[in-house]
């Protein structure tokens, strides 16, 4: 009769135990606002010039010709302007 009891108990423990980490994994994923995935400031831009990826918000932003590019620095700025006018 013992054993049944302590059986119960056991798997009762074990159930919270099971449910408690489900609902931290659940809240660990709820954390990542679906909205930050879309938002300008975090995305990837590419540079036209040296082909590497750049975040937008911290990427050189240039309009050129009546086009906004994004590069990763001053200088692929400047070399795209020279590549576009040759």
């Amino acid at each position: 009769m013992y054993r049944f009891f302590l059986i119960a108990v056991l798997l009762v423990i074990l159930y919270y135990l099971i449910r408690r980490a489900m609902r931290k994994i659940g809240q660990g994923a709820a954390l990542e606002k679906p909205g930050d995935i879309g938002s300008p400031g975090n995305q990837m831009v590419q540079d036209p010039v040296c082909r590497v990826f750049v975040p937008r918000e911290s990427a050189v932003k240039e309009q050129i010709g009546g086009q906004t590019y994004f590069f990763c620095s001053r200088g692929c700025a400047t070399a795209f302007e020279k590549q576009l006018s040759a």
